[in-house]
């Protein structure tokens, strides 16, 4: 993939990730363990909705992975080629560690370009009506979550 078009995409991505917290996520205090690269717990002690999980996560104004992820979603064209295949993902990796991709990727790989979905500090040049807001609340990070982990390899 050429070094134009990973920008392009990485622009998009950005002004989804703007549009995304437009749509009145609210002020939350984002609060979370990090253990060994994992987030182990729940972020509301209660379980995700894998049905609302997967409207989030194709939802291109909000979780939008479609930008960069290839998924199993047929009825949604135009499925991102510059990240890993979604497709089986339950079975690579645990709930914890998807858990952690969602809230905060850069713990993990400080250059990619993942946005963190529940992480709100720590940012630099945030504009001011975006400044302690995250991309999804904690019970949507629960949905994704929740509706990742029925993606198993048939």
């Amino acid at each position: 993939m050429n070094r134009g078009r990973i920008l392009g995409l990485a622009t998009a991505l950005v002004f989804a990730s703007g549009a995304a917290l437009a749509d009145g996520v609210k002020d939350v205090s984002t609060t979370y363990k990090v253990v060994d690269d994992t987030i182990p717990q729940s972020l509301t002690g209660k379980p995700g909705d894998p049905v609302k999980g997967r409207k989030i996560a194709i939802n291109r104004k909000k979780g939008n992975c479609l930008a960069c992820h290839q998924m199993p979603i047929p009825e949604q064209p135009f499925h991102g080629e510059i990240s890993p295949d979604l497709s089986g993902v339950a079975e690579r990796y645990t709930a914890a560690e998807i858990r952690m991709r969602i809230v905060d990727p850069k713990v993990l790989n400080e250059d990619t370009i993942m946005p963190s979905f529940y992480r709100n500090n720590g940012f630099h040049r945030v504009l001011k009506k975006f400044q302690g807001k995250t991309m999804l609340s904690a019970q949507e990070v629960e949905d994704v979550l929740a509706y990742l982990m029925t993606l198993k390899d048939e």
